[in-house]
Protein backbone atom coordinates (compact mmCIF):
# COMPACT_ATOMS: atom_id res chain seq x y z
CA UNK A 1 0.00 0.00 0.00
CA UNK A 2 1.35 3.47 -0.80
CA UNK A 3 2.79 5.09 2.30
CA UNK A 4 3.66 8.66 3.20
CA UNK A 5 6.73 8.96 0.91
CA UNK A 6 4.81 7.59 -2.07
CA UNK A 7 1.85 9.93 -1.64
CA UNK A 8 4.06 12.93 -0.88
CA UNK A 9 6.15 12.27 -4.00
CA UNK A 10 3.00 12.05 -6.12
CA UNK A 11 1.67 15.27 -4.60
CA UNK A 12 4.89 17.13 -5.34
CA UNK A 13 4.97 15.74 -8.88
CA UNK A 14 1.43 16.55 -9.96
CA UNK A 15 0.91 19.82 -8.06
CA UNK A 16 2.65 22.08 -10.64
CA UNK A 17 0.65 20.42 -13.40
CA UNK A 18 -2.87 20.76 -11.97
CA UNK A 19 -2.86 23.64 -9.48
CA UNK A 20 -5.21 26.35 -10.70
CA UNK A 21 -6.88 24.04 -13.20
CA UNK A 22 -10.68 23.93 -13.48
CA UNK A 23 -12.57 20.64 -13.81
CA UNK A 24 -14.55 20.31 -17.02
CA UNK A 25 -15.75 16.74 -16.44
CA UNK A 26 -15.14 13.36 -14.87
CA UNK A 27 -15.16 9.92 -16.49
CA UNK A 28 -15.90 7.21 -13.92
CA UNK A 29 -14.96 3.74 -15.15
CA UNK A 30 -15.29 2.34 -11.61
CA UNK A 31 -18.07 4.23 -9.77
CA UNK A 32 -17.64 2.09 -6.65
CA UNK A 33 -14.44 4.00 -5.87
CA UNK A 34 -16.60 6.97 -4.85
CA UNK A 35 -17.42 6.76 -1.14
CA UNK A 36 -19.48 9.94 -1.01
CA UNK A 37 -21.54 11.55 -2.36
CA UNK A 38 -23.25 9.43 -5.04
CA UNK A 39 -21.17 8.89 -8.20
CA UNK A 40 -23.53 11.13 -10.16
CA UNK A 41 -23.30 13.96 -7.63
CA UNK A 42 -19.54 13.46 -7.34
CA UNK A 43 -19.10 14.14 -11.05
CA UNK A 44 -21.57 17.03 -11.27
CA UNK A 45 -20.22 18.84 -8.20
CA UNK A 46 -16.64 18.75 -9.47
CA UNK A 47 -17.43 20.46 -12.77
CA UNK A 48 -16.46 24.11 -12.58
CA UNK A 49 -14.37 23.74 -9.41
CA UNK A 50 -10.77 24.96 -9.45
CA UNK A 51 -7.93 23.22 -7.61
CA UNK A 52 -6.63 25.82 -5.18
CA UNK A 53 -4.30 23.69 -3.05
CA UNK A 54 -2.82 20.20 -2.88
CA UNK A 55 -2.04 18.68 0.49
CA UNK A 56 -1.36 15.31 2.03
CA UNK A 57 -2.66 13.90 5.31
CA UNK A 58 -1.12 10.56 6.17
CA UNK A 59 -1.68 8.37 3.12
CA UNK A 60 -4.48 10.58 1.77
CA UNK A 61 -4.07 13.08 -1.06
CA UNK A 62 -6.20 16.18 -0.47
CA UNK A 63 -7.26 18.58 -3.22
CA UNK A 64 -8.83 21.73 -1.81
CA UNK A 65 -11.18 23.28 -4.34
CA UNK A 66 -12.92 26.57 -4.96
CA UNK A 67 -16.25 26.89 -3.22
CA UNK A 68 -15.03 25.09 -0.12
CA UNK A 69 -15.23 21.55 -1.49
CA UNK A 70 -12.44 19.03 -0.82
CA UNK A 71 -11.56 16.07 -3.06
CA UNK A 72 -9.80 13.32 -1.09
CA UNK A 73 -8.11 10.33 -2.73
CA UNK A 74 -6.69 7.20 -1.11
CA UNK A 75 -4.63 5.08 -3.51
CA UNK A 76 -4.91 1.88 -1.45
CA UNK A 77 -2.88 -1.12 -2.70
CA UNK A 78 -2.21 -0.39 -6.36
CA UNK A 79 -3.38 3.12 -7.14
CA UNK A 80 -1.40 5.74 -9.04
CA UNK A 81 -2.04 9.21 -10.44
CA UNK A 82 -0.65 10.56 -13.69
CA UNK A 83 -1.15 13.85 -15.51
CA UNK A 84 -1.34 13.79 -19.29
CA UNK A 85 -2.07 16.52 -21.83
CA UNK A 86 -4.70 14.37 -23.48
CA UNK A 87 -6.37 11.01 -22.97
CA UNK A 88 -4.07 8.00 -23.34
CA UNK A 89 -5.36 4.44 -23.21
CA UNK A 90 -4.83 2.80 -19.82
CA UNK A 91 -6.65 -0.47 -19.13
CA UNK A 92 -6.40 0.15 -15.39
CA UNK A 93 -7.78 3.70 -15.54
CA UNK A 94 -10.68 3.86 -13.08
CA UNK A 95 -11.28 7.62 -13.05
CA UNK A 96 -10.22 10.33 -15.47
CA UNK A 97 -10.53 13.94 -14.31
CA UNK A 98 -10.79 16.31 -17.27
CA UNK A 99 -9.65 19.94 -17.01
CA UNK A 100 -10.35 22.94 -19.18
CA UNK A 101 -7.59 23.18 -21.77
CA UNK A 102 -7.26 19.42 -22.28
CA UNK A 103 -5.12 18.31 -19.33
CA UNK A 104 -6.28 15.10 -17.64
CA UNK A 105 -5.53 13.49 -14.29
CA UNK A 106 -5.88 9.71 -14.45
CA UNK A 107 -6.44 7.56 -11.38
CA UNK A 108 -5.26 4.05 -12.31
CA UNK A 109 -5.90 1.18 -9.94
CA UNK A 110 -5.33 -2.42 -10.97
CA UNK A 111 -6.97 -3.94 -7.88
CA UNK A 112 -9.93 -1.53 -7.76
CA UNK A 113 -9.42 -0.74 -4.08
CA UNK A 114 -8.80 3.01 -4.31
CA UNK A 115 -11.29 5.38 -2.67
CA UNK A 116 -12.46 8.95 -3.28
CA UNK A 117 -14.53 11.44 -1.32
CA UNK A 118 -15.92 14.88 -2.17
CA UNK A 119 -16.76 16.62 1.09
CA UNK A 120 -17.12 20.03 2.70
CA UNK A 121 -15.11 19.10 5.80
CA UNK A 122 -12.01 16.99 5.23
CA UNK A 123 -11.96 15.99 8.90
CA UNK A 124 -14.95 13.74 8.27
CA UNK A 125 -12.47 11.51 6.40
CA UNK A 126 -9.05 12.20 7.96
CA UNK A 127 -9.96 13.62 11.36
CA UNK A 128 -9.05 10.48 13.32
CA UNK A 129 -5.51 10.24 11.99
CA UNK A 130 -2.57 10.63 14.33
CA UNK A 131 0.02 13.42 14.03
CA UNK A 132 2.06 13.97 10.90
CA UNK A 133 5.52 12.49 11.57
CA UNK A 134 7.34 15.20 9.61
CA UNK A 135 5.56 18.19 11.14
CA UNK A 136 7.59 20.44 13.41
CA UNK A 137 5.20 19.69 16.26
CA UNK A 138 6.01 15.97 16.18
CA UNK A 139 8.95 16.26 18.53
CA UNK A 140 10.88 13.56 20.35
CA UNK A 141 8.97 14.51 23.51
CA UNK A 142 5.61 14.10 21.77
CA UNK A 143 6.65 10.70 20.48
CA UNK A 144 7.80 9.63 23.95
CA UNK A 145 4.50 10.69 25.50
CA UNK A 146 2.48 8.75 22.95
CA UNK A 147 4.65 5.64 23.33
CA UNK A 148 4.04 5.57 27.09
CA UNK A 149 0.34 4.88 26.48
CA UNK A 150 0.99 1.57 24.71
CA UNK A 151 2.43 -1.67 26.08
CA UNK A 152 2.27 -3.63 22.83
CA UNK A 153 5.07 -4.22 20.32
CA UNK A 154 6.46 -1.15 18.59
CA UNK A 155 6.16 -2.46 15.02
CA UNK A 156 2.34 -2.54 14.66
CA UNK A 157 2.07 0.70 16.61
CA UNK A 158 4.13 2.51 13.99
CA UNK A 159 1.71 1.58 11.21
CA UNK A 160 -1.36 2.31 13.34
CA UNK A 161 -2.72 5.42 11.57
CA UNK A 162 -4.27 6.73 14.77
CA UNK A 163 -0.85 6.69 16.46
CA UNK A 164 1.06 8.41 13.68
CA UNK A 165 -0.16 9.11 10.16
CA UNK A 166 1.37 7.80 6.96
CA UNK A 167 3.71 4.98 8.01
CA UNK A 168 2.89 1.51 6.73
CA UNK A 169 4.34 -1.97 7.03
CA UNK A 170 7.35 -1.49 4.75
CA UNK A 171 8.61 1.79 6.15
CA UNK A 172 7.93 0.67 9.72
CA UNK A 173 10.51 -2.08 9.16
CA UNK A 174 12.91 0.37 7.56
CA UNK A 175 12.56 2.88 10.42
CA UNK A 176 13.13 0.24 13.09
CA UNK A 177 16.20 -1.04 11.24
CA UNK A 178 17.55 2.49 11.01
CA UNK A 179 16.93 2.98 14.72
CA UNK A 180 18.37 -0.40 15.74
CA UNK A 181 15.18 -1.41 17.57
CA UNK A 182 13.70 -4.91 17.59
CA UNK A 183 10.14 -4.92 16.15
CA UNK A 184 8.79 -6.80 19.18
CA UNK A 185 10.15 -4.30 21.70
CA UNK A 186 7.37 -2.98 23.94
CA UNK A 187 6.52 0.61 23.06
CA UNK A 188 6.31 1.87 26.63
CA UNK A 189 9.59 0.22 27.62
CA UNK A 190 11.82 1.94 25.08
CA UNK A 191 14.69 3.83 26.69
CA UNK A 192 15.24 7.55 26.16
CA UNK A 193 18.07 6.69 23.78
CA UNK A 194 15.86 4.32 21.79
CA UNK A 195 13.09 6.91 21.56
CA UNK A 196 15.62 9.45 20.34
CA UNK A 197 16.91 7.02 17.69
CA UNK A 198 13.37 6.14 16.66
CA UNK A 199 12.40 9.79 16.25
CA UNK A 200 15.55 10.51 14.29
CA UNK A 201 14.97 7.48 12.04
CA UNK A 202 11.41 8.58 11.26
CA UNK A 203 12.63 12.06 10.32
CA UNK A 204 15.40 10.61 8.13
CA UNK A 205 13.82 7.61 6.41
CA UNK A 206 10.58 9.23 5.21
CA UNK A 207 12.11 12.37 3.59
CA UNK A 208 14.91 10.29 2.05
CA UNK A 209 12.42 7.95 0.41
CA UNK A 210 10.27 10.88 -0.75
CA UNK A 211 13.24 12.54 -2.40
CA UNK A 212 14.33 9.38 -4.19
CA UNK A 213 10.81 8.70 -5.40
CA UNK A 214 10.43 12.26 -6.62
CA UNK A 215 13.67 12.16 -8.58
CA UNK A 216 12.59 9.05 -10.46
CA UNK A 217 8.82 9.40 -10.59
CA UNK A 218 8.72 9.85 -14.37
CA UNK A 219 10.25 6.39 -14.80
CA UNK A 220 8.28 4.83 -11.94
CA UNK A 221 5.92 2.32 -13.47
CA UNK A 222 5.46 -0.39 -10.81
CA UNK A 223 2.50 0.39 -8.50
CA UNK A 224 3.52 2.07 -5.25
CA UNK A 225 3.57 -0.25 -2.28
CA UNK A 226 4.63 -3.34 -4.24
CA UNK A 227 7.85 -5.00 -3.11
CA UNK A 228 9.55 -4.60 -6.49
CA UNK A 229 8.74 -0.89 -6.50
CA UNK A 230 10.10 -0.18 -3.03
CA UNK A 231 13.06 -2.53 -2.78
CA UNK A 232 15.57 -0.16 -4.34
CA UNK A 233 14.62 2.57 -1.84
CA UNK A 234 15.33 0.50 1.25
CA UNK A 235 18.46 -0.31 3.23
CA UNK A 236 16.85 -3.34 4.88
CA UNK A 237 16.49 -6.30 2.49
CA UNK A 238 12.96 -7.68 2.48
CA UNK A 239 14.05 -11.26 1.94
CA UNK A 240 14.76 -13.71 4.75
CA UNK A 241 18.33 -14.98 4.61
CA UNK A 242 19.74 -11.99 2.75
CA UNK A 243 22.80 -10.49 4.48
CA UNK A 244 22.33 -7.39 6.59
CA UNK A 245 24.03 -4.45 4.83
CA UNK A 246 25.62 -3.41 8.13
CA UNK A 247 26.86 -6.68 9.67
CA UNK A 248 26.13 -9.44 7.10
CA UNK A 249 23.93 -11.37 9.57
CA UNK A 250 21.06 -13.13 7.70
CA UNK A 251 17.86 -11.11 7.78
CA UNK A 252 14.97 -12.80 9.58
CA UNK A 253 11.25 -12.66 8.86
CA UNK A 254 8.57 -13.13 11.51
CA UNK A 255 4.80 -12.49 11.47
CA UNK A 256 3.59 -9.76 13.82
CA UNK A 257 -0.19 -9.39 13.87
CA UNK A 258 -0.39 -11.11 10.48
CA UNK A 259 2.13 -8.74 8.86
CA UNK A 260 5.46 -9.98 7.53
CA UNK A 261 8.23 -8.27 9.49
CA UNK A 262 11.90 -8.17 8.46
CA UNK A 263 14.77 -7.31 10.78
CA UNK A 264 18.41 -8.01 11.56
CA UNK A 265 18.71 -10.11 14.74
CA UNK A 266 22.17 -8.68 15.40
CA UNK A 267 21.62 -4.97 14.72
CA UNK A 268 18.12 -5.02 16.26
CA UNK A 269 18.57 -7.10 19.38
CA UNK A 270 15.60 -7.52 21.67
CA UNK A 271 16.33 -6.28 25.17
Amino acid sequence: MPELPDVEAIKQSIAPQILGHRFSGVTLHWPRAVCCPSPEEFCSRLVGRTIEELARRGKYLILRLSGGEVLIIHLKMSGSLTVKPEYAADRFARTVFHFEGGTELTFSDQRKLGMMWLVKDENTVVGKLGPEPLDAGFTREVLAQRLKRHNGPIKPLLYDQSFVAGIGNIYADEILFEAGIHPLSKANELSEQEVARLHRAIRQVLPRATQRLGLSLNEYRVPFGELEANQWLLRLPRFAGKPCPLCATPIERIPIRKRGTYFCPNCQRQS
